[in-house]
């Protein structure tokens, strides 16, 4: 499945410097322009219906952003997750355009495992909690691990961005284990997801987005749970992290 269009070459995506840096400072304060709308609206509506509502203004408000960026979205291995309800994604992260291309363009619900840091973001972070995405929060670990397993057997996808925070070093990094612990909770099938391509839209501690390239998002076989135990979760996670490299490393051959 590709979103807008897909697999697009290199010397396609390139474009004059000048142009670029202009599209890019348009396009940066069109996102933030999207954002700053949108927020206030998600926040009154994400109490009702579970978050649904907020799942439309979220879906909204990504295809805004991925659209002004020019962005092309590559999806590949989506029949890997056709059979499935429930499931726990697995992903390695490097940059916000992870979230868009999800929220977005992903054909099920999401729920995502967010830093309580997002909180502190006026309306967005009211509307992140009672939308029903789950806020890492050790001083509430207990209140967020209920929703989570409740989000997880609802029908949603939990994704996971299982190294713990960005990086734009176009490397899979060492994953934690708290993706492997909730699978094996709540008995859910993980899916590695290996992104690629996001970095260079918008790496860690740039101030512009980079329009006009490709996102590539890879999905492999589920791995199930059943009759797992919870001492297993340091191997779950490696089997996971050494899945999304290998997706991960396939993706870049394509480029």
């Amino acid at each position: 499945m590709t979103a807008e269009t897909s697999s697009a070459s290199t010397a396609e995506e390139q474009r004059p410097g000048l142009v670029c840096l202009v599209w890019g400072a348009i396009a940066t304060l069109l996102a933030i322009l999207y954002t700053a709308l949108l927020s206030p609206v998600a926040a009154v509506v994400s109490p009702f219906r579970d978050g649904h509502f907020v799942d439309l203004i979220g879906r909204l408000w990504s295809r805004m952003i991925i659209r002004t960026c020019g962005i092309r979205l590559d999806f590949r291995g989506l029949e890997n997750i056709q059979e499935l309800q429930s499931f726990v994604i697995v992903a390695n992260h490097q940059s916000a355009f992870d979230i868009f291309a999800l929220l977005g363009y992903f054909p099920r619900a999401t729920r995502f495992v967010a830093k309580k840091e997002l909180l502190k973001i006026p309306a967005f972070g009211f509307a992140l909690t009672h939308a029903g995405h789950i806020v890492v929060d050790r001083e509430q670990g207990g209140k967020e691990v209920r929703k989570a397993v409740k989000m997880a057997r609802s029908g949603f996808a939990v994704v996971f961005f299982a190294e713990g925070h960005r990086f734009s070093d176009n490397r899979v990094h060492p994953f934690s284990e708290g993706a492997a612990w909730l699978a094996l909770l709540t008995r859910l099938p993980c899916v590695p997801l290996a992104i690629s391509g996001s970095a260079a839209v918008h790496p860690r501690g740039a101030l512009l987005i980079r329009p006009g390239k490709t996102i590539r998002l890879s999905f492999g076989k589920p791995i199930p749970t059943m009759g797992r135990r919870a001492a297993e979760r340091a191997a779950l996670t490696a089997e996971l992290q050494h899945q999304v490299m290998d997706l991960f490393d396939r993706a870049n051959r394509l480029d």
